[in-house]
């Protein structure tokens, strides 16, 4: 594996994305050196980045409408592994993603681990739709795109299913939505109508339009809903949202404020407009909407009036890798459940008060709820890390006070049992751990600080040293500039 040392390593990471209509692989090679010099705490950082080997575009296979076909799943990634003439042991790093409506598959944590454990020792995540439309920025350049030119950017990945939104500046998350958006909404075979999903139905009924299974293919409906798929992303975009949009609206509506200056879009409708994939792996066609849904957002008045940036990845915008970019080490002064360590692969929300607590205080509630929905889309108990930034300077009352939000919100949680699980930028750790107990909450505390993550890092805390610190590993998923 990795020595701390100055000199060049290099390891082989495999990403996977199964989606709601597609799954492919991407294996690459990292090379990985220690920054920090042979003194202090290790940094590991990549330092190069090269995809050695990119999988065919497949369809998810499926047993049913709930199952995932493990199996098959397994069977390609294997057979990609042979293609690419690399053994599973070879892989030491790596990320496997569940994506879209296959995230919400009865057997979608089970499979996962049970990938997990036969493919390699990957970190795994079920992507709720807000977490996917952050993993998607940052595949298709949206997220350092924004950092470049300090522009507010939406990048809009459209898949099988869903359109997750994701808008950002200066690398900064300022919003997501999601919508009922998606390729395999209406599909096609032998040139007529094979299925319509339920929000379409409630659509159509809605507008008073007809569409049924059986009418051919090119009928006005099938035009109508597209260009109204369309229309409605661009509402939204501008945060002009219309009650005959709610049906499309899939959670929390936009929650951006500032406006939305270029788009990009990402996924497998993108893959219609920019056809990334043409001479290299083709990718599996489908007979659905999604050609004409490409077609009906480049022709949007209101979508061509903002500026366009094409992605750097369509269709695998969420094929991604998993480097451990820091090993850290925790601050002195923390408050630790012992019996808990290690913890492994835990996701990160990070929650900015912005130096003002009382302001921060009023929209904790909402905002944790969102990380719920971010990490626990399936609501089957994934705990998560909560990491709070920019604290003000806080006297008892105020720690208090705080103490007693992270109670409540904790509670709110699918399993409100689990551990809760607290990162300080600053040195607060041990007094907020130790106002938890006094309030007897019900769950383990684990509480560091002087530790820096962020929205969609991962985390390792390893088990306490005799200097009563713990060993952190942040593990951050890395996409490819080209």
């Amino acid at each position: 594996m990795l020595d701390f040392n100055s000199k060049k390593e290099t390891m082989i990471s495999a990403g996977i994305d199964i989606g709601t209509s597609t799954t492919k692989l991407i294996i690459s090679r990292f090379s990985l050196m220690n920054v920090a010099g042979t003194t202090h705490v290790p940094r590991i950082e990549i330092v190069d980045k090269e995809i050695i080997y990119r999988s065919p575009i497949f369809r998810t296979p499926l047993l049913d409408a709930t199952t995932i076909d493990v199996t098959k799943v397994e069977k390609i990634i294997r057979s990609e592994y042979l293609t690419a003439g690399i053994e599973a042991s070879e892989i030491e790093t790596g990320a496997v993603i569940i994506t879209g409506e296959t995230a919400t598959k009865h057997n979608a944590q089970e499979m996962l681990h049970y990938l997990s454990d036969e493919v390699a020792d990957f970190l795994v995540a079920t992507a709720g739709p807000d977490l996917e439309g952050i993993i998607a920025a940052k595949g298709s350049g949206a997220f350092d795109y924004s950092a470049r030119t300090g522009k507010v950017i939406a990048n809009i990945d459209i898949g099988g299913g869903t359109a997750n939104i994701a808008v950002y500046k200066d690398k900064e998350l300022l919003g997501t939505c999601t919508m009922h958006i998606g390729g395999r909404l209406i599909e096609f075979e032998d040139e007529k109508v094979k299925s319509i999903s339920a929000p379409v139905k409630r659509l159509l009924e809605e507008q008073g339009v007809s569409l049924h299974i059986g009418d051919l293919k090119n009928t006005a409906g099938i035009t109508f809903v597209t260009q109204f798929m369309a229309e409605s992303i661009s509402r939204i975009l501008k945060n002009e949202v219309q009650e005959k949009d709610q049906v499309l609206i899939l959670g929390h509506p936009p929650n951006w404020i500032e406006d939305i200056e270029v788009i990009t879009f990402s996924g497998g409708i993108s893959e219609c407009i920019y056809n990334h994939e043409l001479g290299a792996h083709q990718p599996a066609q489908y007979d659905d909407i999604g050609q004409k849904l490409a077609m009906a957002l480049q022709q949007n008045e209101t979508l061509q009036q903002f500026s366009w940036m094409e992605p750097i990845e369509t269709v695998r915008a969420t094929v991604l890798g998993a480097g451990t970019q820091t090993t850290e080490i925790s601050g002195a002064t923390i408050q630790i459940a012992a019996e808990e360590l290690p913890i492994k692969n835990m996701p990160v929300y990070n929650f900015n008060f912005r130096s003002n607590l009382l302001e921060g205080l009023e929209s904790f509630d909402a905002v944790i709820k969102n990380a719920i929905d971010m990490y626990d889309a399936t609501k089957e108990g994934q705990n998560f890390a909560l990491y709070i930034s920019e604290l003000p300077y806080m006297g008892f009352r105020d720690i208090q006070k705080l103490a007693e939000a992270i109670n409540r919100v904790m509670e709110k949680r699918p399993n409100p049992t689990l551990p809760i699980v607290l990162v300080l930028q600053t040195d607060h750790a041990k007094v907020i751990g130790q106002t938890l107990l006094a309030m007897q909450v019900k769950q383990s505390v684990i509480c560091i600080d002087q530790v820096s993550v962020d929205h969609g890092d991962y985390m390792d805390i390893g088990k306490v040293l005799d200097s009563g610190v713990v060993p952190v590993v942040v593990k951050t998923l890395t996409f490819h500039s080209s």
